[in-house]
């Protein structure tokens, strides 16, 4: 039987590192949508992951605004042509091999998504 593809196409050293920084938050599961992955929690994602290897964390506005200016970033962008993700923040590429330096940020970024109003699942084709 041919192996199962991997429904993300981000760079391997990229998602490891990512799911890494997942890892520092229990039972959180993955999941992928055109050819990136993210974390959500009642329909609001938290993070993801694009398919060009860029993380981005959501998180409020104090603590985005705080986390820009210290590690000299900007505002996520899934694909650099599309406009910047407004609660997300990109995080660095250096950054993002420090899993203890940005388990405090996933953890807010978890917290936040859990006072925001649960998003009704989406309906499947042929759904009424």
């Amino acid at each position: 039987m041919p192996e199962k593809k991997n429904r993300t196409s981000v760079p391997e050293e990229k998602l490891r590192l990512y799911e890494r920084l997942i890892a520092t938050l229990e039972g959180v599961d993955t999941k992928a949508n055109f050819g990136a992955a993210y974390t959500a929690v009642n329909g609001n994602m938290y993070s993801m992951i694009s398919k060009h290897g860029v993380v981005g964390i959501r998180l409020p506005k104090d603590q985005l605004a705080a986390f820009l200016a210290k590690y000299n970033t900007e505002l996520f962008r899934g694909d650099p042509a599309w406009p910047p993700a407004k609660e997300f923040a990109a995080v660095p590429d250096d950054l993002l091999t420090r899993t203890e330096v940005l388990k405090p940020y996933m953890r807010a970024s978890y917290e936040y998504v859990l006072t925001l109003k649960p998003k009704p699942p989406a309906r499947k084709k042929g759904d009424a």
